[in-house]
């Protein structure tokens, strides 16, 4: 299975649509160019995780711009699409942060509502609503777990996910360059503690002032980085076996060991 992750560079000059098209033509681009089976984008990448004041202005229903752009991008591509994440707005409530996936024909695969939102009483905490459902995507390839960004702060979603039948975790993010350091050891220890592949995506440039860790990253079952973008935009493409999964519980089989929180009882 072969993914490719692209780091968005967020210019804040640069109008939605103008960014969204631009987007479109990468994803169309890296497809032929790298031949993957799955390509993930960036957390909100159509406003800029921190630009919390044009949530509202641009957000947008699961059916609106972004999301019939991403379906034609991945049907023209012929790939699994991660499409990061939207501030999805919602007729019947508040705004979400939600990631959307599609399959190769451009079909609604699953949404995710970022259910860990940032902000600690200000910005996403309190401009969106709350998800409340783990989400996995079978794939031909491998079983993956959607998170998004401050998500990968509680371990305890990413339990869930795996009790689920999560392979991989998929992790679009829009992470600040000075906590860059904890985004890397994070995304490494969910690796390794649940035995999986970690797929994120994060954004370069900067967001409403705040500068981008860009640092994609792409880490094995055991923890080891297999690949690792800069601060820029730039296009990770890495070739996974999901039967290393399975081969990594079978060698070290720590989560047959669980106890607080075990699906099953502890051989």
């Amino acid at each position: 299975m072969r993914a490719s992750l692209i780091q968005i560079a967020v210019d804040e000059g640069e109008p939605v649509n103008s960014r969204r098209a631009r987007v479109s033509s990468l994803v169309r681009e890296v497809a032929a160019r790298e031949r993957p089976d799955l390509v993930v984008l960036p957390e909100l990448w159509t406003t800029g995780a921190f630009a919390y004041e044009a949530f509202a202005a641009e957000a947008e229903p699961l059916e609106g711009p972004t999301c019939e752009a991403m379906a034609k991008a991945a049907s023209d591509a012929g790939v699994w699409l991660h499409a990061g994440s939207i501030p999805e707005r919602d007729p019947a409530g508040p705004l979400y942060n939600t990631s959307l996936v599609f399959s190769p024909t451009g079909e609604p695969a699953a949404a995710y509502r970022k259910i860990h939102r940032f902000g600690f009483d200000k910005g996403e905490a309190v401009l969106m609503g709350a998800g409340s459902e783990l989400v996995t995507v079978r794939t031909p390839g491998a079983t993956l777990g959607l998170a998004t960004c401050y998500d990968l702060r509680f371990p305890e979603l990413f339990r869930g996910l795996v009790d689920a039948g999560a392979e991989m975790f998929v992790v679009p993010a829009g992470w600040p360059a000075r906590r860059r350091e904890h985004w890397t050891l994070l995304a490494r220890a969910r690796a390794v503690e649940d035995q999986v592949y970690v797929l994120a995506c994060g954004t370069g440039g900067t967001h409403a002032g705040v500068d981008q860790a860009g640092h994609s990253v792409v880490v094995d079952p055991w923890g080891e980085v297999l690949a690792e973008a800069g601060d820029g935009e730039e296009v990770l493409t890495v070739d996974l076996d999901p039967a290393r999964v399975a081969a990594t519980r079978e060698q070290f089989p720590a989560l047959k060991d669980r106890v607080l929180g075990s699906p099953a009882p502890r051989r």
